[in-house]
């Protein structure tokens, strides 16, 4: 795990060189892909870093999506606007996230897990779009850091009560009571916020919405998945009080999933709509996780991956659509069949692998994740219908509204694409499609 940071670190020497950067990147993803050892659970272990199959998955989708932000956001660089700054902060986010899902340590979990806020705050407020930039910057900042706070307080006790913070020791059972009911709430809101569960939600769209390119596809690629992983790793400490209340979550959760798909079909943002379907998505997540069990902890993580190259890509495709026309309003960009049609047959393949048709790996995940609830409670089947049918419906919503009609301008077939913008699609889409070939590489239990 060191000489990747290594390596990591190595490249931020080299910031002026843009071309560099994205080979060291990619260079690194396969580098790290290729010398993973199956043969042990927990493996390259050393001062409280260390890697298993869930930090794997999730350190190899990190550097993947940065690769493709950095080869998407080149644009940036034939401008005046801080090229070398832009590759530093997006470095050192992903030595934030490569250390986060490697920590062995509870404490240097949760100060990796903050430190990656503040890249993607700078990459908002000195990259974003609108001068509403700085009211969305505050708001995830306030939304995260009230619902972290308690985190640390409940991590401090732990270690008072244990005497260690190594995730995966043995700690304490702690028994169902109000306040360590209070402590459950305060311990895993830190990561419901994050993931981010509806009702909490409210920070993500704006987020988005004021983003860059580059932070609208790390948002969706990889730091939603910081909430899933970090439920995977502290839900083990509270399974008795977990058993009690994780219907009140789950309800919520899918009930959630089925408003926030009804709140999509009334977006005009393609960013915004977009946004809010990761919400639905990551309702899943949730209820997969809280039922504790095989199956919906596997379709879970699935679901992360598959959600992460495809959120991505359709943040990546509605970037390019904003550079062309300026505008992201669906009720601007009609017919855009007519102005870019090459670009309508990636708009099909990532909208029909965001609703999860075969074959890509979101398939896979929700059926896992449908198995694991459904058999947790009978009655979630209605919700968990309700909640696939408009998800299927904001995606066709999406699709038809913005590739067909009349586009407004006289402009036709104008600049469809470059192959730079093929190459990053390209990378989203054949994962999300050929890994349900080898789905072992994301579900080792099978």
């Amino acid at each position: 795990m060191l000489k990747y940071l290594l390596m990591l670190l190595v490249l931020m020497t080299f910031v002026s060189d843009w071309s560099l950067i994205q080979t060291g990147i990619l260079a690194a993803s396969f580098l790290f892909a290729i010398f993973y050892n199956h043969d042990f659970f927990m493996f390259n272990l050393g001062f409280s870093l260390g890697t298993d199959y869930l930090s794997f998955i999730l350190i190899l989708l990190s550097t993947w999506i940065m690769a493709l932000i950095i080869i998407s956001s080149v644009k940036i660089s034939f401008n005046s606007n801080f090229p070398s700054l832009f590759l530093l902060v997006n470095l050192a986010l992903l030595i934030f996230l490569v250390l986060t899902f490697s920590s062995m340590n509870y404490l240097l979990f949760y100060i990796t897990f903050e430190a990656s806020l503040i890249p993607t705050l700078i990459l908002i407020l000195g990259w974003g779009y609108q001068p509403e930039r700085i009211q969305a910057g505050v708001y995830m900042l306030f939304y995260t850091l009230f619902a972290s706070l308690p985190l640390l307080t409940s991590l401090l006790y732990i270690y008072k009560m244990n005497g260690t913070l190594t995730i995966g020791a043995s700690y304490q059972s702690i028994n169902l009571s109000v306040l360590s009911l209070i402590w459950f709430i305060s311990s895993i809101m830190a990561f419901i916020v994050k993931l981010p569960m509806y009702l909490f939600h409210l920070w993500l769209p704006k987020a988005h919405v004021e983003a860059p390119v580059a932070g609208s596809m790390i948002l969706a690629g990889v730091l939603l998945k910081l909430g899933g992983y970090g439920l995977i790793r502290i839900l083990p400490l509270f399974t008795e009080i977990n058993k009690n209340i994780s219907w009140l979550w789950v309800g919520l959760s899918i009930l959630g999933g089925f408003f926030v798909s009804i709140i999509c079909l009334r977006q005009v943002d393609m960013k915004s709509l977009i946004a809010y379907s990761s919400v639905a998505h990551m309702s899943l997540v949730l209820c997969g996780l809280l039922t504790f069990s095989w199956w919906g902890m596997n379709g879970a993580v699935v679901v992360m991956v598959g959600h992460g190259l495809c959120s991505s890509g359709l943040f990546c495709l509605a970037n390019m659509v904003y550079e062309r026309i300026g505008s992201r309003s669906l009720l601007i960009n009609k017919g855009l069949l007519n102005f870019m049609p090459s670009m309508a047959l990636w708009w099909f393949l990532l909208s029909i692998s965001n609703m999860a048709a075969p074959p890509s790996i979101n398939l896979l995940g929700e059926i896992n994740l449908i198995m694991s609830v459904v058999s947790w409670n009978k009655l979630t089947a209605l919700g968990i219908s309700l909640l696939s049918f408009f998800s299927a419906a904001y995606t066709l919503y999406l699709y038809s509204l913005s590739q067909h009609g009349v586009f407004s301008s006289t402009l036709y077939s104008c600049c469809s694409g470059k192959v730079r913008e093929y190459l990053v699609l390209s990378l989203h889409w054949i994962p999300l499609n050929i890994l349900i070939l080898k789905s072992n590489l994301i579900m080792p239990n099978l």
